[in-house]
């Protein structure tokens, strides 16, 4: 894995995020140093991440950075000169192939793979080199191959920031000609930012507006809940911050029956808290994959919660999600042919598969001693890459 030396640590994940500041014209930075730049100077900055959440989204357009509109190709040409440059010399050579990793179901509201795919095709053109798309959980499936020493029937479940993905795979011994075959799969665009979201709509929205009203002429009408669901996606979180936005919710703070909750909603986006206020619930999230009770602690934009929250609680909130990811297990086992009782291997990677509730739906229906772990944000980089040494590549693209 090429190793990135970031401001706070050497790491082999370099997340999609993108900051944009004013300094003698228009700078940019990428990954870790996107969000250092961020937290340096969080007011004068234009700050996105996670923008690979809205590449199959027909409402996407652009993004307005600064004085310029910027479509998702250029963004992802931008994050990607960013991340050769921070390679340290890795990545310099021109690549004769990419491996693209895609979800098996896209995130967001009718998603459009095709124009995903188009996307991307622009975002990878400048390399000249042959594109392949494969689903996430079959590299996943690779990465994991190498500790099997037999053959096995493997279940995958990839739970990243917008989907949870599941492939069945047939991982033959070691030395084969073909050393996995995908039998079947289902996913679904439910993952880590859905169990955010849960987790904002619990403590936050109801300070900044949620379930309050506001006056029309005689009448008094909820609160549209189109502003709270933007607020709880980071990455349309960011784009909230633009004029046509601000002017109604400055529209709407004049009407609102509780006029400060609305304040407090402006205020975070105009000061860009968005990423201060996911990481405090990452924070949250990751404390309670190891303890019972942690605390969620927030400040900014005239909001500031400290509240304990018991496991348990969370664990309430996140149920309808569970229930439909299992569902999607269900779909993944059919589409293979495959009941439980075949399944010799379950793989759980993505950094969602930490959290106890997670691990308990395959822990019930397989058993903790048929699962395995590990690698949670590299191994479907590590396995796409080992995808790419394949001969026959075209035989995994999807």
């Amino acid at each position: 894995m090429v190793a990135f030396a970031g401001p706070e640590a050497v790491s082999p994940v370099f997340r999609s995020a993108l900051c944009f500041w004013e300094d003698g014209g228009v700078q940019v930075e990428a990954g870790p140093w996107a969000i250092a730049e961020y937290l340096e100077y969080p007011e004068g900055s234009r700050f996105l991440q996670s923008f690979k959440s809205v590449a199959a989204s027909p409402a996407f357009e652009h993004a307005s950075v600064f004085d310029k509109r910027l479509k998702f190709d250029e963004l992802g040409k931008t994050f990607l000169r960013k991340l050769v440059e921070h390679a340290g010399g890795s990545l310099d050579a021109r690549p004769g192939r990419i491996v693209v990793g895609r979800p098996i179901e896209y995130a967001g509201t009718r998603p459009d793979p095709a124009l995903a795919r188009e996307r991307y095709d622009a975002m990878f053109a400048g390399f000249g080199a042959e594109i392949h798309y494969v689903y996430e959980p079959i590299g996943a499936a690779f990465s994991y191959a190498r500790r099997l020493s037999e053959p096995a029937t493997l279940l995958v479940a990839d739970f990243g920031g917008g989907t949870s993905d599941f492939s069945v795979v047939r991982v033959d011994a070691p030395g084969a000609a073909r050393r996995c075959t995908a039998l079947g799969h289902a996913g679904i665009g439910i993952a880590g930012d859905r169990f955010d979201y849960r987790i904002i709509d619990q403590l936050v929205l109801p300070l900044l507006g949620k379930g309050g009203q506001y006056r029309s002429f005689d009448k008094l009408l909820e609160i549209p809940g189109g502003y709270f669901s933007d607020f709880g996606d980071w990455s349309r979180l960011a784009l909230m911050r633009n004029r046509r936005t601000l002017e109604a919710l400055h529209k709407l703070e004049r009407a609102a029956e509780d006029p400060a909750a609305i304040g407090r909603m402006i205020a975070i986006i105009e000061n860009e808290l968005g990423y201060r206020l996911y990481d405090a619930v990452g924070k949250l999230k990751r404390a309670l994959s190891g303890v019972a009770q942690a605390e969620f602690r927030f400040e900014g934009g005239g909001v500031k919660i400290a509240t304990e929250v018991r496991r348990e609680q969370f664990e309430a909130w996140i149920a309808p999600d569970l229930a439909r990811i299992e569902a999607t297990v269900d779909q993944a086992l059919a589409a293979a042919g495959t009941g439980e009782d075949a399944i010799d291997r379950v793989f759980l990677t993505g950094g969602s598969s930490l959290i106890p509730a997670v691990r308990a739906i395959f822990e019930r229906r397989f058993g903790n001693e048929r699962i395995g772990a590990g690698d949670e944000l590299t191994s479907i980089a590590h396995g796409l890459a080992m995808v790419a040494q394949e001969d026959d590549i075209a035989a995994w693209a999807s």
